[in-house]
């Protein structure tokens, strides 16, 4: 008699055994097992269900433990039961098992009551008398925590008397300023930028050509429709340089969605803070303001801002008090009927020039030519009595321009034209903005008096012209040490001057001559080499 050959059993076959075997009597023995308070059943009564007992309520003064403790040890993954419908068994319902774990509260918790602070609310529609505090309602941009924040912050309160000069030079340009910013829903601390910027001096004008309240350079004010001629600078217009400003800070806000990122390219250039931020990303590092690398004038920027906006949010913190600023506008507008000179538009209004020129520092001339859109801008409360006194001045015949255009004709000197119109040569380079050594050829307009015009000394020492800007006035800007070191090393004219690059982006403009080596040196150079 033969057997049939025994199949080799595989450790993975006796696992599957033994885990069935398991699993099987796990079953059994939880069929098999008696309910509580049930009476047992004979050998011959069939196995019935478990019926569920009912709950009995729990004492009011009781309640049950957040984690009630069990008396079995848990059962291992592996000899879990499986479900029933996989296994076809009847399925049973559980017992409910009596709470024993029990404790009593003696102090139950206290309620509380307006645990957190009532904050008040600002109504930002509400007039307010200070425009200092309508500047800190619209407060909005997040805060830089820095200890660079923290040094700006010390550098101005040990200068008292300048940050309160910077104070007052915001006076007359703040309520519009403000104004225009609200319009466009967007945060007033820029109204304090140009503390930072140009000191609030609209006649500031840096090494780097950057001019006006806001310092624009002359590319970007091309680009942002601020008209730059032989009469007159926009980027020194009040009115028009602001609008410039809020819109160039509008876009670079929209191309980096941060204000932070937004104010360094205002002051670095937008494509040169977008180069840093993916310089960060391709290297796996945040790509925040405070974690890329940048010029120190920029990363000193945005602290000088914050230090300034913690001065003014709490000056009484700092053992500091700020001169409320009524507010209602300062300024009002003017056509000018025809060309005006500054000095009698000044004297029509009845105000000093200087004041006058603060409000109007557009004009590169003393003469402000009717051709440009450029209104006269004046206190709110000088405007009726400078139409007042300009109808009565019209009504006399009077001219209201004592200047007139001269246009250089070949073998004419300065010298030659300033002893025409009895004026100091010195004093017709001053008016027409004409440095020392500036040559002028044929073909130069000239401003000068015009016929019949008697000129006092006082109209003539009244207007100062700035000076027209020259080609080797260039660097970063006049805040930054650098810039200053590089100024001064190009008027001093060094022996071998260094071939830099020219980089210009943004609202700021970083340019170095660069230095042409002659043919001679060049030649020479190579013969060494041979």
């Amino acid at each position: 008699m033969t057997f049939p050959p025994i199949k080799r059993l595989t450790p993975r076959s006796l696992f599957r055994c033994l885990v069935f075997c398991l699993l099987s009597g796990a079953l059994c023995a939880q069929a098999e097992t008696p309910l509580p308070n049930a009476q047992p059943a004979s050998n011959k009564a069939p196995i019935t269900t478990a019926r569920r007992l009912p709950v009995q309520p729990l004492a009011p003064e009781l309640q049950l433990d957040n984690e009630l403790e069990l008396s079995a040890p848990a059962t291992p993954s592996f000899l879990t039961p499986a479900p029933p419908h996989s296994l076809n068994l009847p399925l049973q319902q559980p017992a409910v098992q009596p709470a024993t774990n029990l404790r009593a509260i003696n102090n139950p918790p206290l309620e509380m009551h307006n645990a957190l602070p009532h904050l008040e609310t600002i109504d930002l529609t509400a007039h307010q008398a200070d425009l200092w505090q309508r500047v800190r309602n619209g407060f909005s941009m997040a805060d830089l925590d820095s200890p660079l924040v923290a040094e700006r912050q010390a550098w101005y309160l040990n200068r008292p008397e300048m940050l309160k000069e910077l104070l007052r030079r915001s006076r007359p340009y703040l309520y519009f300023i403000v104004g225009e910013l609200e319009k466009r829903g967007m945060p007033t601390e820029l109204a304090l930028l140009p503390m930072v910027e140009s000191a609030y001096n609209p006649m500031a004008y840096s090494s780097a050509r950057a001019a006006g309240l806001w310092q624009f350079i002359p590319s970007t004010g091309k680009n942002y429709s601020l008209r730059q001629d032989w009469w007159h600078d926009q980027r020194r217009d009040i009115i028009a340089s602001t609008g410039a400003a809020l819109d160039y800070l509008q876009n670079i806000y929209e191309m980096h969605g941060d204000w932070h990122l937004a104010l360094a390219s205002y002051n670095w250039g937008e494509f040169a803070v977008a180069r840093a931020i993916s310089r960060n990303l391709a290297q796996g590092l945040p790509a925040d303001y405070a974690s890329l690398r940048m010029p120190d004038e920029t990363r000193y920027y945005v602290p000088k801002l914050q230090a300034l906006k913690n001065i003014i949010a709490d000056p009484t913190l700092f053992g500091m008090t700020i001169e409320p600023i009524p507010n209602q506008p300062y300024f009002d507008t003017v056509d000018k009927p025809a060309s005006m000179d500054i000095s009698l538009a000044a004297k029509l209004a009845e105000m000093p020039l200087s004041e006058f020129i603060a409000l109007n520092p557009a004009y590169n001339r003393p003469v402000m030519p009717e051709n440009t859109d450029t209104p006269i801008v004046l206190p709110t409360e000088k405007v009726a009595t400078f139409l007042l006194n300009l109808e009565r001045h019209e009504a006399s015949e009077k001219p209201l321009s004592n200047w007139t255009t001269h246009v250089l004709k070949k073998g004419e000197s300065l010298d030659r034209i300033a002893a025409r119109f009895h004026i100091s040569t010195a004093r017709l380079r001053q008016i027409n903005g004409i440095g020392g050594r500036t040559r002028v050829h044929p073909g130069t307009r000239l401003l000068v008096p015009g016929a019949g015009a008697q000129l006092t000394q006082e109209v003539l020492n009244d207007f100062k012209a700035p000076a027209e800007p020259t080609r080797a006035a260039r660097g970063k800007s006049t805040a930054t040490g650098k810039a200053k070191a590089k100024a001064r090393s190009k008027q001093a004219r060094t022996r071998q001057p260094k071939a830099n690059k020219s980089a210009k982006s943004g609202n700021k403009s970083v340019s170095k001559a660069r230095s042409k080596k002659s043919p001679k040196r060049a030649a020479s150079k190579t013969r060494k080499k041979r």
